[in-house]
């Protein structure tokens, strides 16, 4: 007898590999089994698990899919959704696997039942349990494509903010784009971890690519300088532009730290207070009584 009366899981039992047959015609015919993205091997090979899985949480004897005896079905339609998601497959391509399940439940009840009204009870029994194994596909599906989006939006961010090594002791920072809360926090973490990692006394910051600063904006630029200066590194600010410092001193605020308006000039007086200097080759020559190179 099957563990829950609702659902005949007998047919699960006695024609799995029928049942598993008929699913994956029913794939081949529609074309969902044909992606160059996955092969029929693995298509098979997931249906057989399905399968599998599904008889063992209808003996569970409950068709709540929430229910515990339901958890390696849930953790298989997680990996499941997952995988796909990873692989570039889209939502209805994902849940439509588990919803083509329910054509051949359908055909075998068709031709193994013979009471018309217990088919049809078989038929919305199986209807409502695949549709919320179809839901539950869908869900995990949206939460695994919301991890990839998060991780590349902060590999996006990593990237816009590389922190350059420009001399021995300076560092340089270009800011390309809107500066927001979250970003300003991953612009800190790898400054500081620069600073750390190269014992620089010099850091750059040049917003030569930031389009306007706000008042949001310059709290986020002085809370990376007071957090450089808590590490021994002194910053300075490079590619302020004409309207950008008229819009800070029409908000009033005090950014309390030494600017240039090009990097070139910014790099300049760094190397001045780590006490270098850049000198044209031919002048240097001739300061000190040397011929200059050829073609100098």
């Amino acid at each position: 007898m099957p563990a829950n009366p609702a659902i005949d899981s007998e047919i699960l039992l006695t024609q799995q590999a029928a049942l598993v047959a008929h699913w994956l015609d029913g794939l081949t015919s529609s074309g969902r089994s044909s992606d160059r993205r996955t092969t029929i091997d693995d298509v098979r090979q997931q249906a057989e698990e399905f399968v599998a899985l599904l008889v063992a949480g209808l003996q569970g004897g409950s068709t709540d899919i929430d229910a515990p005896n339901w958890e390696p079905m849930r953790s298989f339609l997680d990996h499941f959704s997952g995988e796909r998601a990873r692989n570039g497959f889209s939502a209805e391509q994902t849940a439509s696997f588990v919803f083509s399940f329910k054509a051949a439940v359908f055909r075998l009840l068709r031709d193994h039942g013979k009471d018309a009204s217990a088919i049809v009870a078989q038929i919305v029994a199986w209807t409502d349990l695949v549709d919320a194994l179809g839901l539950h596909t869908v869900t995990a599906y949206q939460k695994s494509r919301e991890d990839i989006i998060k991780r590349q939006q902060s590999d996006l961010l990593e990237l816009s903010t590389p922190v350059i090594k420009l001399w021995e002791g300076v560092l340089a920072l270009p800011m390309i784009g809107t500066l927001d809360s979250a970003r300003t926090q991953i612009v800190m973490e790898t400054l500081l971890s620069r600073i750390v990692e190269t014992g620089s006394q010099i850091a750059i910051l040049d917003i030569t690519g930031v389009p306007t600063v706000d008042t949001l904006v310059a709290q986020h630029l002085l809370k990376t300088i007071s957090a450089a200066r808590l590490m021994g590194a002194d910053c300075i600010i490079s590619g302020i532009r004409p309207q950008i410092a008229q819009t800070i001193v029409q908000l009033g605020v005090q950014l309390n730290v030494v600017s240039k308006a090009t990097l070139a000039d910014a790099f300049a007086m760094a190397l001045t207070r780590t006490g270098r200097r850049v000198v044209k080759v031919r002048a240097q020559a001739r300061d000190e009584g040397m011929a200059p190179p050829a073609g100098a």
